[in-house]
């Protein structure tokens, strides 16, 4: 655990040192506050309306949900942000190393190729998360002013890390594969885009295909995630697709090695 705590600490440091962390969190943040004031303020709105409305007319005051109408949109704007994000997290993992040369001084080091790839992954997951801790201020303001079920909001974070978990896998893989950075960003962001655009393709028909175009959508299995909904199936898709990720990623280190 040393040699993978050492790859990682050294991997997450990294990203600080060059402008990328800044970069892409400062990104993230700006777009998802974005989303979420647009969404709250219509929230805010709606209810101040309807509200007086149902004075003005002595009528039954509607209930509102705000884990519908702000907490669910929040997080499905923080997975599709992520989306388009963690590919500038990913990229750099392994073919920078393939490019400058120092992926095969490691390989010739004491740490193993597991230990390697997991402390590479981990670094990149772990990034994702530091992404994630400031959306936790707009929590405060959904109990400030409403009245939020806490279990959507617990799964919503669950469902977050497992999509991100299972993004950073694919995108380590992918890099293991090329040389060149913007490649890895380029096709890591392509497969994932295809994984959303199949889901579509999938809810738009009842055949045989289309069952199956929905259960690879990575997107589909989210929405449980959001809806307050913990589905072992969506739990094992996002794990399985992690571990054929860092797998396969094992694998293309492996037979580099052997070159």
């Amino acid at each position: 655990m040393r040699n993978v705590f050492s790859i990682f600490w050294r991997e997450y440091k990294s990203y600080f040192v060059s402008p990328i962390a800044y970069v892409v969190i400062g990104v993230f943040l700006v777009l998802v506050a974005n989303r979420f004031i647009y969404k709250f303020n219509d929230f805010v709105q709606y209810t101040f309306e309807a509200t007086s409305e149902a004075v003005t007319y002595n009528t039954t005051i509607p209930k509102f949900s705000i884990n519908d109408t702000v907490i669910r949109e929040l997080f499905q704007n923080i997975r599709n942000i992520s989306l388009f994000l963690l590919p500038m997290i990913t990229m750099r993992l392994f073919a920078e190393e393939r490019k400058t040369g120092t992926l095969e001084l490691l390989l010739t080091s004491p740490v193993t190729i597991t230990q390697l790839v997991l402390g590479k992954f981990l670094s990149a997951f772990a990034l994702f998360v530091t992404m994630l801790l400031p959306t936790s201020a707009f929590y405060y303001y959904l109990f400030a002013f409403g009245n939020p079920d806490l279990g959507p909001i617990i799964t919503s974070v669950i469902g977050v890390l497992f999509y991100g978990a299972a993004v950073v896998a694919v995108g380590t893989l992918i890099s293991s594969l090329t040389e060149n950075q913007i490649i890895a960003g380029a096709l890591t962001f392509g497969a994932f885009l295809f994984l959303w655009i199949v889901g579509r393709v999938g809810e738009s028909t009842v055949t045989v295909w289309g069952q199956i175009a929905n259960y690879i959508s990575i997107n589909a299995h989210f929405n449980n995630f959001a809806m307050g909904v913990v589905d072992s199936r969506d739990v094992f898709f996002y794990l399985s697709l992690s571990f054929i990720g860092l797998f396969f990623t094992h694998q293309a280190i492996t037979s580099l090695r052997w070159r």
